[in-house]
């Protein structure tokens, strides 16, 4: 139901100016795109109304349709600051800046990654077309009583508002419960399918009105029937080439999706193949350092080992010639008691002398031995890091990579003209089908639309906060009034009531 009404084109066959309706075809790309734009215009321009929860989330898929999939790196911050995203009304509903309302309209843009263009704009129009006043053409209406009311046509059937209020109607009459309408001069009677509810009778300003009235029931009942039959060759061929054109678009940007996640992850394995590389040269660096200052290190400890032996045999030398003199002093015959007594003397001295120098020269042994061993640890840790050195530039330095992977039926409504009235009759058998096939099109549609209105449901308490409520307009009131009360009163409720009230005359 929903793609039907979004494919609606411009009903222009009309010779006077009128209120635009749209009829079933098959629309090119660039119709549609135009068709886009208008709803897009007329919401903009405030024709249509759109709570402020539905104007971001319309504004989130005319940015994706606009600028592709969502980029941090490209779509920087202030990206739609000369862009027209929302209706004036709602900008000025809420103490928000613009950055603000680029931070929510964007939050959303970045859920919507791998739309096409043509899906996003066709997101945007399922959208628009549960607005209460889309597609709805308005005329100013008086019924018996005079009293001043407004006569809705739109796709779903003819609705009663009241002038001050076009969002919720009074009563509805859908296409499938209407037998009859037709105009006699200025007045205009609707004949519901329903014997027993009495007819409804307006009249409007002029008898062009009603002439123009009657082409937009016709218009609008013919896009009722024919959205509810069976599609004749040529259009199932056309809509066939359409799912293949549309399967091979699909096929194309898995494929591109594919190719580009080959990229970035080639360009990922480049920067950590570039960073190991680097890694690598910084471990060899460090590596050559350890080793120049291991050879350092050796080459003083050799120098102080070499020092020590030299000392060490310096002090040997000391000892030997100490030792000689005393053997030389005793072998001198001391005469007389003062000599020998100065002799002994020399002699103690000579032997403390002698046992400091050995325990020198053993202590000086002891350290050579130390520096020695401490030179074989040098020499093995040198050995160590020239090995580790080898390590490093024997390694692979690119590791392997793995490849990534209808013809219309008899029972066409027909039209009677009599003198100067006109009348549209449609028959019962008809409308009893069409009724089931609605309910059954209302609960797939209410089914998709769980999640959308989760979503808008938390954006609305979201900015609640900010909200002015002194800049609320009558229509704000008046959508408040009807989501408070769980949207029965909207013309896509009003159109399902049971038509059991509707036994009594109709009174308005």
């Amino acid at each position: 139901m929903a793609g039907a009404i979004a494919s609606r084109m411009s009903f222009s066959s009309l010779k006077r100016k009128q209120p635009k309706t749209f009829t079933v075809r098959i629309v090119t790309m660039d119709a549609e795109m135009e068709f886009n734009c208008e709803v897009k215009k007329q919401i903009l321009d405030e024709k249509i109304y759109c709570p402020p929860e539905a104007s971001v989330l319309l504004a989130s898929y005319a940015v994706q349709a606009k600028y592709g999939d969502y980029d941090p790196s490209v779509h920087k911050r202030g990206f739609l600051a000369q862009e027209e995203l929302l209706p004036k009304r709602v900008i000025n509903l809420y103490q928000m800046t613009p950055e603000m309302w680029e931070e929510r309209i964007t939050a959303w843009y970045a859920e919507h990654r791998g739309r096409a263009r043509d899906e996003a704009e066709m997101e945007y129009l399922k959208i628009a077309q549960d607005l209460e006043m889309y597609g709805v053409n308005y005329f100013a209406i008086r019924n018996k009583k005079g009293t001043e009311l407004l006569l809705g046509v739109d796709a779903l059937g003819l609705h009663i508002y009241d002038p001050e209020n076009r969002l919720t109607p009074k009563i509805s009459f859908p296409w499938n419960e209407i037998r009859n309408i037709s105009y006699s001069d200025k007045e205009f009677t609707i004949k519901p399918l329903d014997k027993k509810i009495d007819v409804f009778k307006f009249n409007s300003s002029k008898l062009r009105v009603n002439k123009l009235i009657l082409q937009l029931c016709i218009g609008n009942h013919d896009l009722f029937m024919r959205r509810r039959k069976a599609d004749s060759l040529e259009v199932q061929q056309m809509k066939a080439q359409a799912r293949e054109e549309k399967a091979r678009k699909q096929m194309e940007r898995q494929r591109l999706a594919r190719e580009k996640q080959m990229r970035e992850e080639a360009e990922r394995t480049r920067d950590e193949l570039e960073r190991r590389l680097l890694q690598m040269k910084e471990e060899a660096t460090m590596a050559n350092e350890a080793l120049m200052r291991s050879e350092e290190t050796a080459d003083l400890l050799a120098e102080k080992a070499q020092i020590t032996e030299e000392e060490a045999k310096l002090l040997a030398q000391k000892a030997a010639e100490a030792e000689q003199e005393m053997q030389r002093i005793k072998a001198t015959a001391i005469r007389t008691e003062e000599e020998k007594r100065l002799m002994e003397q020399k002699v103690l001295e000579a032997e403390v002398l002698a046992l400091k120098m050995a325990e020198e020269s053993e202590r000086r042994a002891k350290e050579a031995d130390q520096l020695k061993q401490d030179l074989q640890e040098a020499r093995e840790a040198e050995r160590r890091a020239k090995q580790k050195l080898l390590e490093i530039a024997t390694k692979p330095t690119y590791p392997p990579m793995n490849p990534i992977p209808a013809p219309l039926p008899p029972d066409i409504p027909s039209f009677n003209l009599i003198g100067d009235s006109l009348s549209f009759d449609f028959k019962d058998t008809d409308m009893k089908r069409l009724s089931m096939e609605i309910e059954k099109e209302k609960v797939e549609y209410m089914e998709k639309s769980k999640h959308l209105q989760e979503q808008l449901n938390e954006l609305k308490t979201e900015i609640e906060a900010l909200k002015l409520k002194e800049r609320e307009t009558a229509l704000d009131i008046l959508h408040n009034e009807n989501s408070d009360r769980g949207g029965s009163s909207s013309k896509h409720n009003t159109i399902k009531k049971p038509q059991a009230q509707g036994r009594r005359p109709i009174c308005i």
